[in-house]
């Protein structure tokens, strides 16, 4: 069943898009009148009294995931469309994705601001998720100060990367229990998915509402719970089996079993699956494979390379524990609304309760029929249905050298765009680069390395070229150049693959990957050559990915998932399990 309209104002296509400076950007003076009269209520609420749960959506990111899941358990779904929804639920899910002030604007210009103030105060079934656990305290420091509803003592503020980190916090962390929790009882010890570039302190004033912590960098909060009210930082329909606990827990009024047997201890390495979507020559939707991005068989009819079919393969990666990545081609002649990629997200996110991030056609474009959308209205379109980021390429490639050769952000690039709306978190810039040996390192006005396979004429240095459209044009911007200019447009995550090494089997481009993972602070994923079981965890140890990225050895089952996360689990780097 499609999910109904959010509510009024759709952030994807509104044409004012900044938080009201009279309606958001208040002090918290008011915020913390709201905590001080809470008070400790012992009432337990069951939520599986109506089988129904209310939904909070307010329009941005990926709620389909959720709705999913709690159909998965079984359960049925009532959005709100007016206060007095919020205030007449049971049972009231708050999922929050994309940025802080956006969010207020919704609920202020939507009258759901005291509803649902009201709502938590009485200590009815709530649950709150991510950005649904960030408004819940006093204020924020994304693109503010901006006034929360202030029913939690704090400041929401960015992650400190001075330390090293790489911000946004994406990927499989552990907690730390502090309290009682009933709805985290199977979490201990096992990882859970958090993606997130902002988070809020443990302090003497919200010591009460703590139930969890996260470590990374520093303790961060990463749930709350206050008789009947919970909120997560990270994302349980999200989080495989150990996420759909939670929220049949939290559905189900706290079940009793403990199964928390993990050795879960910090952020995980990730390995992710990449699925490339495109039609065959006879029109069926299917995953292939390329060999320096070229998909067809070298066989007299030339065919694509068939796979499988994409919705079966997510899921089956799924099973297996990892993320999948679906990389698609154009199909520029549909209608946004009927794009097959669309289709295959919707019935993948019904039972793939991991993340999934789409690339590929993240840009304006005009359809068989005239109609124009813009870049912003195609993301809201995959976010809706299913994805929880996508990735840009060649569009990313020329807002870079926009940047680089003006020195102005002009808000209007498609990557600056997504990021302001839904958060840098939600947006992966994925790099095509090839080697380019050099002599002499003053070649080029672009980062040259002394690299560690000479050149076909014995050449010592070589710099990384960016390609667009599928790696056949090179542009005149170098990977190293390009990678800062997109964390600066606001990349949230770098796909960093390499030509050069695609479909080879013989490893990834370690002097790439280091070189790039090196000097950005974001989290870089690195793609491109792998075909053994150690390359994985030499790419890890040899250099800052954050996750690494395979395909057809995945598909082909040349290389066993299981294998893999075996192997590195063995190395000693912590991998989900």
């Amino acid at each position: 069943m499609e999910a109904p309209p959010p509510l009024s104002l759709r952030l994807a296509s509104s044409s004012s898009l900044r938080a009201s400076p009279v309606s958001v950007r208040l002090g918290v003076g008011h915020a913390v009148k709201r905590y001080s009269r809470l008070r400790p209520l012992r009432r337990r609420f069951c939520c599986r009294a109506a089988s129904t749960v209310t939904l909070l959506d307010y329009g941005a990111g990926n709620v389909r995931s959720l709705r999913n899941a709690i159909h998965h358990l079984g359960f049925d779904i009532k959005d709100v469309k007016t206060p007095e929804d919020i205030l007449s639920a049971d049972c009231l899910l708050f999922p929050g994705v994309g940025a802080f002030a956006q969010a207020m604007e919704v609920l202020n210009q939507n009258r759901m601001t005291e509803a649902l103030c009201t709502y938590i105060e009485k200590d009815r079934p709530f649950l709150g998720i991510c950005l649904g656990l960030q408004l819940l305290f006093e204020s924020s420091q994304e693109n503010g100060p901006i006034k929360g509803l202030g029913l939690v003592p704090g400041v929401v503020e960015r992650f400190d990367s001075s330390g090293g980190i790489r911000v946004p916090h994406i990927g499989w962390n552990a907690v730390n229990i502090c309290k009682e929790s009933a709805i985290l009882d199977e979490i201990e010890g096992r990882h859970v998915y958090f993606v997130h570039s902002y988070r809020a302190l443990p302090s003497e004033a919200n010591k009460e509402w703590i139930s969890s912590t996260c470590n990374y960098g520093e303790n961060f909060i990463s749930s709350i719970r206050r008789g009947n009210v919970h909120a997560v930082q990270f994302h349980p329909e999200k989080s495989g089996d150990v996420g759909l606990s939670i929220l049949r827990r939290f559905l189900n009024s706290y079940g009793s079993s403990r199964s928390g047997n993990g050795n879960a201890s910090k952020l995980a390495k990730r390995v992710i699956a990449c699925l490339d979507v495109r039609t065959n020559d006879k029109g069926d939707l299917v995953v292939t494979k390329g060999d320096q991005y070229d998909v067809r068989e070298h066989t007299k009819e030339n065919e694509v390379r068939n796979l499988g079919k994409p919705v079966d393969l997510a899921g089956q990666y799924y099973k297996m524990g990892l993320t999948s990545f679906l990389n698609i081609t154009g199909f520029r002649d549909f209608p946004l609304g009927d794009l097959p990629m669309l289709q295959v997200l919707r019935k993948a996110s019904e039972n793939v309760f991991v993340p999934l991030t789409v690339g590929g056609g993240i840009r304006d474009f005009t359809d068989g029929n005239g109609r124009h959308y813009s870049s912003l209205e195609v993301a809201s379109e995959y976010f809706r249905s299913g994805a929880d980021k996508v990735s840009i390429g060649s569009d990313a490639v020329y807002a870079a050298e926009e940047y680089l050769k003006t020195g102005v952000k002009t808000g209007k690039s498609s990557l600056e765009q997504i990021s302001r709306v839904y958060g840098n978190q939600a947006v992966v810039v994925s790099i095509d680069p090839r080697r380019i040996y050099v002599r002499n390192p003053d070649d080029v006005q672009f980062m040259v390395i002394m690299t560690s396979t000479p050149g076909p004429n014995g050449e010592e240095y070589a710099w990384y070229q960016c390609t667009v459209n599928g790696g056949r044009e090179g542009r005149p911007i170098g990977a190293y150049e390009f990678a800062k200019a997109v964390e600066e447009l606001g990349a949230g995550e770098i796909l960093l693959n390499c030509i050069d090494c695609d479909g080879q089997g013989k490893g990834f481009d370690i002097d790439l990957i280091k070189l790039i993972s090196d000097c950005v602070t974001i989290p870089v994923i690195a793609s491109s050559g792998a075909g053994a079981v150690e390359h994985f965890s030499e790419v890890f140890e040899k250099t800052n990915a954050s996750a690494a990225l395979a395909a057809g050895i995945f598909h082909r089952k040349e290389v066993p998932i299981p294998s893999v996360k075996e192997h590195l689990f063995r190395e000693g780097v912590e991998v989900r399990l």
